[in-house]
């Protein structure tokens, strides 16, 4: 999938700030744990204060609502930006609602169902390859209904634009 915005992190000297000077740099989240930790290092030797050792994540773009702590590792950063490339906003929602890459990572390999325009349209879809349906029957199932009973105890559904993504549940 595509991620249209930059995934990176803004970090800040902590002796900069705690002296009323703005001091910080905007890091490419991509890049890995080691890159960015030489661009911290980079921006705390230019810092105007001197022996400037300590940073804080002050502001994050591109994580697609993932909530990112001052103190954020740099390792989770970076594994989690890797897999918003890889996934676009679908992953970051996934991490978002499972509340850990793992768990994400999971999901999208072992229980992805497919994209879909609406939840009817995937119960439809299961049920023309799992049943044989009477020609005579056709027009009085309700797949909306079936997608609904689907949601509540078989699938979980993460909507993304005009599309909505099914998983099913472990």
């Amino acid at each position: 999938m595509e991620n249209k915005e930059e995934i990176r992190i803004y970090v800040a000297c902590l002796a900069s700030y705690n002296s009323g000077i703005l001091h910080g740099v905007w890091i490419d989240a991509i890049q890995g744990v080691g890159v960015i930790w030489r661009d911290v290092s980079q921006m705390l030797l230019k810092s105007p204060v001197e022996y400037a050792e300590e940073w804080a994540i002050h502001d994050y773009e591109g994580f697609e609502g993932i909530c990112i702590s001052e103190y954020e590792g740099f390792d989770t950063i970076a594994e989690y930006a890797e897999f918003i490339e890889e996934h676009g906003k679908l992953g970051a929602k996934l991490i978002s609602y499972y509340g850990d890459l793992g768990d994400a990572r999971e999901a999208i390999s072992d229980h992805y169902a497919g994209e879909y325009d609406s939840l009817s349209d995937y119960a439809e879809q299961l049920t023309e390859e799992t049943t044989q349906i009477p020609e005579t029957l056709r027009y009085y199932i309700d797949y909306e209904k079936m997608g609904r009973d689907l949601e509540i105890n078989d699938v979980l559904t993460i909507e993304a634009g005009s599309s909505v993504h099914v998983f099913w549940r472990a």
